[in-house]
């Protein structure tokens, strides 16, 4: 089997609220017919306060992350249909899945919101280092800062090998962290550091240390979702 990931974009002027309820309600549905293991994070009014969290320069922002299993890529005609009927744009891409950190903790009914908020994050290598050099980084040292810093409980990547849809942004990768809700607002909690200041600067350091080393920084687009797993 081979896994899909869409990154999406809403209509113009839409608000969050309404286009989350479409595209749970009304593609959610058809597409689980279709596909495996569908995943859909969508920004919405439960993450609304997590403004702080939200990086990058593209103009519109995304507006959700949608992924699924098909025994082989190229019937991905009706599910691709369904998500261009429901969103102003799609970028699709052939990814493979790793779970460094599984969520085995906050789980939920399927199709239901599962509790926290997944940060979903499109990153690039950062200019000059080779491919073989960035998964090596990617792979290691911002694995184990990943989890040692931070108050994830989930944790997935996904290696793109080639975009499926024309004029796709050329990323390397989507990331997919989960966090407690009170890090959409507390940096303590997002670094698993509440109480504790020097804790926070020496994981927020760490942190900067990791990521300055393999990401183009300039080019992150990160935006925190509610996820709804319906497998």
């Amino acid at each position: 089997m081979e896994k899909l990931a869409y990154v999406v974009w809403k209509r113009p002027g839409e608000p969050d609220a309404a286009f989350a309820r479409r595209l749970l309600e009304e593609a959610a549905p058809r597409l689980r017919s279709r596909v495996e293991k569908l995943r859909v994070s969508v920004v919405d009014d439960d993450v609304a306060a997590g403004a702080r969290l939200r990086l990058g320069k593209q103009d519109p922002p995304k507006a959700g992350l949608v992924s699924f299993w098909l025994e082989q890529s190229q019937e991905r005609g009706e599910a691709e249909a369904i998500l261009g009927a429901a969103c102003a744009r799609c970028a699709g891409y052939l990814v493979v899945e790793s779970r460094p950190l599984v969520n085995r903790t906050q789980r939920a009914p399927a199709g239901c919101r599962t509790p926290g908020f997944s940060l979903v994050t499109c990153i690039e290598a950062k200019d000059g280092l080779s491919h073989d050099e960035f998964v090596r980084l990617w792979y290691t040292v911002q694995r184990d800062t990943a989890i040692e810093t931070q108050s994830t409980f989930g944790y997935v990547r996904n290696e793109i090998v080639r975009a499926l849809t024309p004029g796709a942004p050329r990323w390397d990768a989507l990331v997919e962290e989960s966090f407690p809700l009170g890090a959409l607002t507390d940096p303590a909690v997002f670094y698993d550091a509440a109480g504790d200041p020097a804790k926070l600067r020496a994981n927020q350091e760490r942190m900067f240390r990791a990521v300055q080393g393999f990401l183009a920084l300039d080019r992150v687009e990160s935006h925190p979702m509610s996820e709804y797993d319906f497998s």
